[in-house]
């Protein structure tokens, strides 16, 4: 049973290492189940025994990178809800980082955008959560919309990630999370060169 476990832990690997460097190489469209089996150097069957086809693949690629964010991230989400600490935002880069080329599948949108939306929801209604704990915790009332709010960092923090993915990390992860803290805490005003509180508007 173990060796049974091992060997399957084993097929899965290669057909997700497989499947995730064809979908970079010619498109997730262009990729069919043979091609992931033939690069895999597994059988048609063995692919069958763990995925009914290749949506089912990425639908796993997907649910691995969030089950495995999310186990590196709880640890670091309740102190997030005392302050801007940064930290579950550097360990989501460092998550990426070691999974680049499965994140660049998911971040370029292929599958019609599916995994994508999938990743964004999921981010999108933890950060929702965080803000709105983070202001019940401080005594504040949120200006914008949690939901809205979250949708405005997760969205920039997307385009980043994704942009700093395919650069070939030009920054290390603690360099990128800095940049975007100092954008989240400061503003575009500062980041665009000008002083620390924009002029009144006439």
């Amino acid at each position: 049973m173990v060796s049974e476990d091992r060997r399957s832990r084993r097929s899965r690997r290669l057909l997700r290492e497989a499947f995730v460097s064809l979908t970079l190489e010619r498109g997730y469209a262009s990729v069919t189940v043979e091609d992931i089996t033939e690069r895999a150097d597994l059988s048609r069957a063995t692919f069958y025994g763990h995925y009914t086809d290749k949506d089912a693949l990425l639908d796993a690629v997907v649910t691995e990178l969030i089950e495995e964010m999310q186990r590196r991230l709880q640890p670091l989400v309740a102190n997030s809800v005392k302050g801007f600490t940064g930290k579950p935002v550097l360990e989501l880069f460092r998550h990426a980082a070691e999974e680049r080329d499965a994140y660049r599948v998911v971040l370029r949108g292929e599958g019609d955008g599916r995994a994508l939306r999938r990743f964004v929801e999921d981010r999108a209604a933890a950060t929702a959560t965080v803000f709105a704990d983070r202001a019940a915790a401080a005594g504040v009332e949120l200006r914008i919309p949690a939901d809205m709010l979250a949708r405005a960092w997760v969205g920039e923090m997307v385009q980043v990630m994704a942009w700093w993915l395919e650069q070939g990390m030009p920054q290390s992860a603690e360099q990128i999370t800095d940049e975007l803290l100092n954008l989240s805490l400061r503003g575009r005003y500062w980041a665009s060169g000008f002083g620390d509180i924009p002029p009144a508007r006439p």
